[in-house]
C-alpha cells in the first residue's frame, strides 16, 4: 500500500465507499465525478501505479481485473447495448490518480475518438 494513495486507502477501508462489487483482489464502487450514466472504478487492491507498472507476476490479477469487468458489465444491465472500458496511463493518457484502475462506462452511446 503507498500511504498516500487514495485508492489504497479506499482498498484497505481507510476511506468508506459503497462497494458495487468486492473480493479478496479487486474493489468496485460508483466514480464520484461520472462521465456516463453508469461509471464504475474497478481497482485491484494491490497497488500498481498504471498499467505499465504489471509485471509477469501480475498476469493472474489483469485477467481477473478484466473478467471482472465483465461481469459488472452484466450485474449492471451493459451487456446487451454495450459499454466501454478505460484504464487511463500516465499523463498523455489521461490517468490522475496513480494506481491502476479500470473505469466501466455505460448506459448511452460512446462516441470515437474519445479524447
Amino acid at each position: 500500500m503507498q500511504t498516500e494513495c487514495i485508492f489504497c486507502k479506499i482498498a484497505a477501508k481507510q476511506i468508506p465507499v459503497e462497494p458495487i462489487y468486492e473480493d479478496e483482489q479487486v474493489i468496485a464502487f460508483k466514480d464520484i465525478n461520472p462521465a456516463a450514466p453508469v461509471h464504475v472504478l474497478l481497482i485491484p487492491k494491490k497497488h500498481l501505479e498504471h498499467l505499465l507498472a504489471a509485471g509477469p507476476e501480475d498476469i493472474g490479477l489483469l485477467g481477473h481485473l478484466t473478467a471482472t469487468a465483465g461481469l459488472l458489465a452484466n450485474q449492471l444491465g451493459l451487456a446487451e447495448d454495450g459499454f466501454r472500458i478505460v484504464v487511463n496511463t500516465k499523463e498523455h493518457g489521461g490517468q490522475t490518480v496513480h494506481h491502476l484502475h479500470y473505469h466501466i462506462l455505460g448506459g448511452r452511446l460512446m462516441k470515437w475518438p474519445p479524447g
